[in-house]
């Protein structure tokens, strides 16, 4: 009866988990956008997005002449999300209300962002997201019942599993290796500082643990993995997260700036990004942010898509995907060597699949699907074909899954929240972040340069 039970539980996790939701969200439209390219025909109509504008009556009769592409695209969105929430135990009623406040604003800061001036006042969308958020956050009392819609996990998932459907499937099995390679080599530098650092301050050696997992691998995720993992307090996880958090907005903004002022090839910076950000939403948008120097800022060589490439390879290929054996192992530590951790029984090896992301799983399946389709079109055909009437839309929805997502962390974030975390597990923390920028730089930058700017040049 157990094991029917046990059958049940897992079988219903499939419609009770954001990972599982990303996926048959993020899939979902992919499927659509092959059904209506193999007819001939197209989802761009309502993958709309904002386009190039000099004056704001243009912007404005841009915006009124695509006022039903919007609408239905907004429909679309709430449509498929509210899917989701109905079996995440969520108001929809709130939901409904707070998506609607973040997709209006959305709009309004992509289309910011596609001011013929943005390039020169670096107004790139993620960016501008994120700190009219952090504004809105910290100087306005909001209802909580608006929170329903700040679904940052849900978006960045999303955006993740349709980032599969412009990145070749061939590119991931070609540098695949390589990324793993160097996000082992500093993930696992980086976790070991953390940790030690932390035990020689005096902390909990589970809150090292989850503070070195949250540094090493992936910010908030792996922090509340480990978290679990260990048998951590229950603040441990919260105080490894606010110190995740502080640090991947500080490195949103300065890993572009610093890479710009070193001009780095695209590639290049992706991969530093790749290796030296601790959340993917946060990285992904400084890598979009320096991608958009390509063309625009002299002495930036590469591709604009290799710096997302580059990140995507190193942070969700490279180290994502340890997240399961991080918590394996840790979980065995903690039950055979550490005592009084509140972890009980024998090691379950089943740990490394409930922990792997399984939104990485809808993210190759993505590369898989279009890689396929495309395999029948020489390069030409490739891209006068198949990206503005495949890609392209998808890539759309792509963006704007991150933009609701950047938004929503800033909506999230409070500074006041920084203080509570403490100043020695601050301190150890920040140990990882200096080791972690430093060698992830030495390895994008001289051990395996080489291959990152080969890659800006695909």
């Amino acid at each position: 009866m157990s094991s029917i039970h046990s059958g049940s539980s897992q079988w219903g996790e499939l419609l009770k988990k954001e990972d599982w939701w990303s996926i048959w969200i993020g899939l979902g439209l992919l499927l659509t956008a092959i059904l209506f390219f193999t007819s001939g025909s197209s989802i761009a109509w309502i993958s709309v997005t904002p386009a190039k504008w000099h004056s704001l009556p243009e912007l404005g009769t841009q915006l009124i002449s695509n006022a039903s592409r919007y609408l239905a695209q907004f429909v679309l969105w709430a449509t498929i999300f509210g899917l989701a929430i109905s079996f995440l135990k969520i108001s929809f009623k709130d939901f409904l209300a707070s998506f609607l406040f973040i997709y209006v604003v959305s709009v309004l800061v992509f289309a910011l962002g596609q001011w013929d001036q943005a390039d020169y006042y670096n107004l790139e969308p993620p960016l501008v997201a994120l700190a009219l958020g952090l504004v809105i956050a910290n100087l306005i009392r909001l209802p909580k019942w608006l929170e329903a819609g700040f679904r940052v996990e849900f978006y960045i998932k999303i955006g993740i599993v349709l980032l599969g459907a412009t990145l070749p499937f061939t590119l991931i099995i070609w540098a695949g290796p390589v990324a793993i390679l160097q996000a082992s080599i500093v993930s696992l530098t980086t976790f070991f500082v953390i940790y030690f650092v932390g035990k020689r301050l005096g902390l909990d050696r589970r809150l090292a643990a989850t503070l070195g997992a949250g540094g090493a691998v992936c910010g908030v995720s792996g922090s509340i993995a480990i978290a679990g993992a260990v048998g951590a307090k229950k603040e441990h996880a919260p105080i490894s997260i606010s110190i995740v958090i502080f640090w991947a907005i500080v490195m949103i903004f300065a890993l572009p700036l610093v890479a710009r002022s070193l001009g780095l090839p695209t590639g290049v910076a992706g991969a530093w990004i790749g290796t030296s950000e601790f959340a993917d939403a946060a990285g992904f948008a400084a890598a979009q942010t320096y991608g958009a120097y390509a063309g625009h800022v002299p002495g930036i060589e590469g591709s604009a898509e290799a710096a997302v490439n580059a990140f995507t390879l190193m942070k969700v290929i490279g180290r994502d995907v340890w997240i399961g054996i991080w918590a394996l192992v840790l979980s065995i530590v903690a039950t055979t060597r550490w005592e009084e951790t509140g972890v009980a029984g024998r090691t379950n090896y089943g740990e490394i699949w409930r922990r792997f992301p399984k939104f990485v799983i809808g993210f190759l399946i993505a590369s898989l699907a279009v890689t396929a389709i495309s395999r029948g079109y020489d390069f030409a055909a490739y891209k006068s074909n198949v990206v503005p009437h495949l890609v392209g839309p998808i890539k759309n929805l792509r963006t704007w899954a991150f933009i609701f997502c950047f938004f929503s962390i800033g909506l999230t974030t409070r500074f006041s929240d920084f203080a509570k975390a403490g100043a020695k597990p601050f301190y150890a923390f920040t140990a990882g972040v200096v080791v972690n920028v430093i060698l992830g730089y030495i390895l994008s930058t001289q051990v395996f340069v080489d291959f990152w700017v080969k890659l800006g040049q695909q």
